[in-house]
């Protein structure tokens, strides 16, 4: 037998001994994490479109301090509920990117939840196009896809969409 101190580094040790030092087992890495940053736009700003009944609303985002501003007033001055004032911060509170980019809208048509729903969708596109790894996390909370429901029309011979003129027997 050889002495062990003596052997040459070509000869291979026996399969019970490591061959090398294994590095501790580590769980799998998470996801790489979305960036909550947008880069800055070629034209100044990135530009979205939403619809919900009868609302329209014009959304343009960049960079910035967290402004949000629907036709030229503030965003908590123009909603009064605050399920409206949820309802368009969802998509930046999904992305995380409250507080870190400005917001213009311009809304014409509907009502207030009507509205409030056009620049929700609006906005998350406007994220989309900014940023195209949002829209994982966009369409996961729902938030890209258009309520096609609108109000049904009044039908000729009745009082509305489906309400009856008063039926008189005599």
């Amino acid at each position: 037998m050889s002495d062990p101190n003596n052997e040459p580094a070509s000869v291979v040790s026996p399969p019970s001994e490591p061959t090398s030092v294994a590095a501790p087992v580590q769980p799998p890495a998470p996801a790489p994490a979305v960036s909550a940053t947008i880069p800055a736009p070629e034209k100044g700003f990135f530009f979205g479109t939403g619809r919900r009944k009868c609302a329209v609303a014009r959304v343009r985002i960049r960079p910035g301090t967290g402004e949000f501003l629907v036709n030229d007033r503030k965003a908590d001055v123009y909603f009064c509920e605050e399920k409206d004032r949820r309802a368009i911060r969802a998509p930046l509170q999904v992305t995380e990117t409250l507080g870190k980019i400005d917001v213009f809208v311009n809304v014409r048509g509907g009502g207030p939840t009507g509205q409030a729903g056009a620049i929700s969708l609006g906005l998350a596109r406007a994220l989309k196009q900014a940023n195209p790894d949002y829209e994982a996390l966009l369409r996961g909370a729902d938030l890209l896809t258009q309520d096609s429901r609108i109000v049904e029309r009044k039908k000729p011979g009745q009082a509305g969409a489906r309400r009856r003129f008063q039926f008189s027997k005599r």
